[in-house]
């Protein structure tokens, strides 16, 4: 994808998002909501990401360990929660996939394409907890709400995840694989392309180690859930926490659409879109993505610090060596 497409995307998805609110939102309305925040809901929201962050980084030590790649839950955090905060500047939060990709990479020379796997297959187990979760939801919303018509957005998402299940680790994929072995080879992309597929195609030999993974990432999905639920709490958005089930995995299957920046607007224009299916107000709605966006700053606010730390120490130590 080249750079002037994603520049298009962003600005066509990002207007038609903005299109969609002025349409549906009073933005004077809104503000009455927002200025009636039900502080102890948000503090609750943001205390929830944030819990969560550390166990995240455990799960990614599990997996580059397979790899004899060791480093502590601490700096793992760390390097979380300046990609959360590199997320709010890159497109979607696989912008800050790709800085965790670089620090790591840094601290261990020549594994970028094995570190780069370790990431790659968190996201795609995050996936698939992600569909189990609104599989379950949409169980759990049957006879409550009517929100079949989301049906095929998640269906698109399994077959995709399927579809990536199947390149990876099957071995009957290989002969179809290397048919694109010449074309990839023109472009200079063969090389990368199969260390990646062998960084995480390695993981096929460890199933206890997926499946512990995929038990971690589940359990925490189903926990950030309840910060979507605190947020609408938060603005007086009284549904169900089952409902939630159902949005939320969506939700943050739309936030990977490599267009936006930082999900602006996308992610408010959902909470209008579906909140509003289920029978509350745009204006509500929008006051409660609005809040879940103001929960994903404070998330990569740690991050922040942590950048502007590391920038001032780097700073002093150029100023003490030129003095020197």
């Amino acid at each position: 994808m080249t750079r002037r497409t994603r520049q298009v995307g962003t600005l066509v998805l990002t207007a038609a998002a903005i299109a969609y609110l002025v349409w549906k939102v009073n933005l004077g309305t809104t503000l009455d909501v927002l200025a009636d925040t039900s502080l102890a809901w948000f503090a609750l929201a943001v205390v929830i990401m944030v819990a969560t962050v550390p166990v995240l980084a455990l799960r990614w030590g599990w997996l580059l360990a397979s790899h004899a790649i060791h480093e502590r839950v601490p700096w793992l955090t760390r390097t979380y929660f300046v990609a959360y905060t590199a997320g709010q500047v890159l497109p979607t939060s696989l912008g800050g996939d790709a800085v965790r990709v670089v620090e790591t990479t840094r601290r261990h020379p020549g594994r970028a394409t094995v570190v780069t796997g370790t990431v790659l297959l968190e996201r795609g187990l995050g996936g698939a907890a992600t569909l189990a979760l609104g599989a379950i939801g949409f169980l759990l919303s049957i006879g409550q709400y009517d929100v079949t018509a989301y049906l095929w957005l998640e269906g698109v998402f399994v077959f995709g995840t399927l579809v990536l299940g199947f390149v990876f680790f099957a071995r009957s994929a290989r002969p179809l694989l290397r048919r694109t072995q010449p074309l990839l080879g023109r472009l200079r992309l063969e090389r990368p392309i199969r260390h990646l597929y062998e960084g995480i195609h390695h993981y096929r030999g460890h199933p206890g180690l997926l499946g512990k993974v995929l038990g971690v990432t589940f359990a925490v999905q189903a926990v950030r859930i309840l910060a979507i639920w605190a947020a609408a709490k938060a603005v007086g958005v009284d549904l169900d926490p089952r409902i939630y089930y159902v949005f939320g995995p969506l939700l943050f299957l739309v936030m990977l659409v490599p267009f936006t920046l930082n999900g602006l607007a996308v992610r408010e224009a959902f909470f209008v879109s579906f909140l509003g299916s289920v029978g509350v107000g745009a204006d509500q709605a929008f006051a409660a993505g609005f809040l879940y966006f103001l929960v994903t700053l404070l998330l990569a606010f740690p991050g922040a610090v942590i950048m502007l730390r590391d920038g001032l120490r780097s700073g002093r130590v150029r100023t003490e060596v030129g003095h020197g």
